[in-house]
């Protein structure tokens, strides 16, 4: 038995180094709160991984427990009484460890790191979480630096935290910049605010969190798009969100972004945190260039 395992830890770790020498292109570390954010940002990293022949990992906050609010379809299809809080406490933070294992082998995810914290109920306040009241706040700095430390990224991606997001959205954001300021490397990642959108919609106006100076965005850069929603192929039968719409069909448990706007989403934007350098711009936009050169490209 011995044996086999250690054959078995060795074919692993060839297939992974193996995989490190043929990536090509970037490799980027997601950091969100709850399995299925990333959503946000699934063609982004599609495209990555599977065209720019890039890396992509992931840092979850939380361990999910807490989405129970929209899961009466799931609750179905898991034979679960999902809804009930307690159920869903028991039971979610399995559940959703398998979806985003489903959901990040179509985006080509790496790996994915669980930080295991609770996902305890909704408020947009950040202050019991990064307090370190309700999280255990040492434990995720020590872990994010190390994962920044080791794996030499050349971008962080984060949702936008904004005055309406989720306190346990701002709170990863919040975690997020914190490592790459915290990083003594001189090549640091360039960290990047990722939101959906929708054609012909006005961006949402952000310039910082409100008591949080680190989150703002450095003025006078463009945002980095990415376009989902543009046709191809024969009859324009096909588009980028075919791919987000295979994303979020792995969280049986999360009704609601079936219906919300990450499926209605055309744009993936991307706004420029202010901590990093200025001469990581043209880094950034060789990045979207390219993403929007490959695969299917936008005409």
């Amino acid at each position: 038995m011995k044996t086999i395992l250690c054959r078995f830890l060795l074919f692993f770790c060839s297939v992974l180094w193996s995989t490190s020498l043929n990536a090509q292109g970037p490799k980027v570390l997601v950091v969100t709160a709850h399995p299925d954010d990333e959503t946000s940002f699934s063609v982004s990293l599609f495209k990555i991984t599977h065209e720019l022949k890039g890396i992509v990992d992931m840092a979850v906050m939380t361990d999910g427990g807490g989405g129970f609010a929209d899961s009466q379809l799931g609750a179905m299809y898991y034979g679960l009484n999902l809804t009930d809080s307690l159920t869903a406490r028991d039971h979610l933070p399995l559940i959703r460890k398998q979806e985003i294992l489903d959901a990040a082998k179509i985006m080509g995810i790496r790996n994915i790191h669980f930080m295991e914290q609770p996902d305890d109920w909704y408020t947009t306040d950040p202050t019991p979480y990064i307090s370190g009241k309700n999280w255990n706040i040492p434990l995720i700095e020590s872990r994010l630096d190390k994962i920044l430390q080791d794996r030499s990224y050349d971008f962080v991606l984060t949702m936008l935290p904004h005055e309406g997001q989720h306190g346990h959205h701002k709170t990863a954001v919040l975690m997020a910049l914190r490592a790459v300021k915290r990083m003594k490397s001189p090549n640091k990642p360039i960290i990047l605010a990722g939101s959906p959108a929708t054609l012909g919609a006005k961006p949402l106006e952000f310039v910082e969190l409100k008591g949080f100076p680190e989150t703002k965005i450095k003025p006078n850069v463009p945002y980095f798009t990415l376009n989902r929603a543009f046709r191809f192929k024969e009859n324009d039968k096909l588009s980028y969100k075919i791919v987000a719409d295979w994303v979020i069909s792995a969280y049986k448990s999360q009704g609601a972004i079936q219906e919300n706007a990450i499926h209605k989403t055309d744009l993936e934007v991307y706004r420029y945190f202010d901590i990093n350098n200025s001469d990581g711009v043209n880094k950034a936009e060789k990045l979207f260039n390219d993403l929007a050169k490959s695969g299917f490209a936008a005409p």
